[in-house]
């Protein structure tokens, strides 16, 4: 077993850990991303290897005296939707939901002021945010903040051109191109372009967006790739990556620095 990182909060000993709750703005936060299908070119780990590798770049660059610790990658996620693809390990709703609210509910009763889920896969954003809204009505005194890596930093949208800043929804242009930069040696030549709804949504509907539809990775793409991958490169995955981790760095310090958000 590696030694654990900088602000990790299982190298603490009970007595640090009490230590650190007690600080003004105590913030725990914890990395969640899934074991699921990325296409025939990207590992099924893709969004746990992307949670863990830009939050622990971000945590490198925080001041060590900003009371910050993190949690151990949590990695199997809420993955319904590509559940006809082999590979994909999926935990019921509910499981995600009652685990949260454990590990929650002890770091409230240990003391800690903020959690932030910091979560990389899109299919459980919505949960997340209901497991926080459950977690925080238990513990008014814990704030929980449901957050998705790719939407908090300002300019990563900017990266990446129309249609695919729009419709490159899993295992497209974004994920390859960070992947590549990342992680090389686990992306697989095939470049594929599938996805697009058969026939079109009408009028102010879309997959996802203002008026979405629960789709099925299955309903759209035999490869599983939703999006255009054609164009990926890790000079856009650096970029990506320096987008993320700045955005980041800027978001969690000025949280750090704040008595935000209000508690009761």
């Amino acid at each position: 077993m590696e030694a654990p990182g900088m602000h990790a909060l299982e190298g603490l000993s009970w007595m640090a850990a009490q230590e650190a709750a007690s600080q003004p703005g105590s913030t725990v936060i914890w990395p969640f991303g899934a074991v699921e299908q990325h296409g025939p070119h990207l590992p099924l780990g893709t969004d746990a290897i992307f949670a863990e590798r830009v939050l622990q770049a971000v945590l490198e660059r925080l001041p060590a005296e900003l009371p910050i610790w993190r949690l151990p990658l949590f990695q199997l996620g809420f993955s319904p939707e590509h559940g006809a693809f082999p590979g994909t390990l999926s935990l019921p709703a509910e499981v995600l939901l009652q685990v949260v609210m454990a590990v929650g509910s002890d770091l409230a009763r240990a003391g800690f002021q903020r959690l932030v889920l910091f979560n990389a896969h899109g299919g459980q954003i919505a949960l997340l945010q209901v497991a926080a809204r459950q977690l925080r009505a238990a513990h008014p005194r814990l704030a929980v903040m449901p957050c998705f890596l790719w939407s908090g930093p300002p300019g990563v949208a900017a990266l990446l051109p129309e249609p695919e800043r729009r419709e490159g929804l899993h295992a497209a242009l974004a994920e390859t191109s960070l992947m590549l930069h990342l992680a090389p040696e686990l992306v697989g030549p095939q470049r594929p372009r599938e996805g697009q709804p058969d026939p079109a949504p009408p009028a102010g509907w879309s997959l996802e967006g203002a008026v979405p539809t629960a789709w099925l990775t299955a309903d759209l793409s035999a490869s599983g790739v939703v999006g255009d991958a054609r164009g990926a490169d890790a000079a856009l995955g650096e970029a990506l990556h320096t987008a993320l981790v700045d955005g980041w760095v800027t978001l969690l310090e000025d949280l750090l620095k704040s008595s935000w958000p209000p508690g009761p």
